[in-house]
This record gives structure tokens, C-alpha cells and sequence, in this order.
């Protein structure tokens, strides 16, 4: 038997290992930012698909009104005085045993956690930030952060 050979050793080297590794902690500071914009844009459209929902809603109720499906108050213009009435239902006219529900429930604003949302009447300017308190025709967000277009949620 010879002793002078050497068997071939298999493993990295220390600087194989380091390159290895400062190739890896590039590529995770690289995806952290684009999951975190993947996060927001996920927040944003259900925002938007939240929105969509309630103002459908509103605009459902108006609707029914104006044709005369049910009873409102003269000073209401035709438009939901809270979004609680959109989940638990409105008589129909002449009908005492129906009512017309047009939300299942109100939606949570992705943004604040919260089914809290600003409100506006039909006598706000469109730049208010207060609501008058007499119907609801539009809603949005109490989040005052901003989108990733650089527009408010306020403003949306």
C-alpha cells in the first residue's frame, strides 16, 4: 500500500462560504422592499374593492328611492342616513313583511383595522373633511397615510 497519496477532500472553503453568504443577504435586502410594496398594494385594492362595495351600496339605495320602493324622510334626499341601515334592511312601500338589505355587513377599511369611515352628505363640499350628519352619500377612509400613486386615502 503507497501512503503518500492524498485522498481528494470534498467541502467549501471559508471563502466560498462567505461569498455564498453575502450573496444571499443581498438577495433578501433586494425582496424585503418588494414584499413590503406587495403588502400595500394588497391593502390598496381592498380598499378600493371595499369602497367600491359600500358606494354601490349607497347608490342601490338611491336608486329604490327614487322609484319609490321604500319610505324615506323628506330631508334625506333619497340617501341612507347611516351605513347601519344598509346592513339591517328597509321596509319596502306597502309591504310590512319585507325589507331590502344592501351590505351583508360593513366592510373593515384595510388601513385602520377598523369598520369606521368618513362620511359625506349631499350639502359637504366635495373637499370636506366634516360631515353634516343628515344622510350618507359618499364615504372613505380616516387613513391619513398615502398611496403608492402619492394620492391620500382620504381622497379616495
Amino acid at each position: 500500500m503507497f501512503f503518500g497519496t492524498r485522498r481528494c477532500e470534498v467541502g467549501l472553503t471559508l471563502l466560498e462560504l462567505v461569498v455564498a453568504t453575502a450573496m444571499l443577504l443581498v438577495l433578501a435586502t433586494m425582496a424585503l422592499p418588494m414584499a413590503r410594496v406587495k403588502i400595500k398594494r394588497d391593502r390598496e385594492i381592498e380598499l378600493r374593492r371595499a369602497l367600491r362595495e359600500m358606494r354601490t351600496a349607497i347608490d342601490r339605495y338611491k336608486d329604490a328611492s327614487d322609484v319609490g320602493l321604500m319610505e324615506v324622510k323628506a330631508d334625506s334626499e333619497g340617501y341612507p342616513e347611516s351605513l347601519e341601515i344598509l346592513v339591517e334592511g328597509v321596509q319596502l312601500a306597502g309591504k310590512s313583511d319585507r325589507k331590502v338589505r344592501f351590505l351583508r355587513r360593513i366592510p373593515v377599511d384595510p388601513m385602520t383595522g377598523l369598520a369606521d369611515w368618513n362620511f359625506r352628505c349631499v350639502k359637504d363640499p366635495p373637499d370636506s373633511r366634516f360631515w353634516c350628519g343628515d344622510n350618507v352619500f359618499d364615504v372613505s377612509s380616516r387613513s391619513i397615510g398615502e398611496a403608492l400613486d402619492g394620492t391620500r386615502y382620504q381622497d379616495w
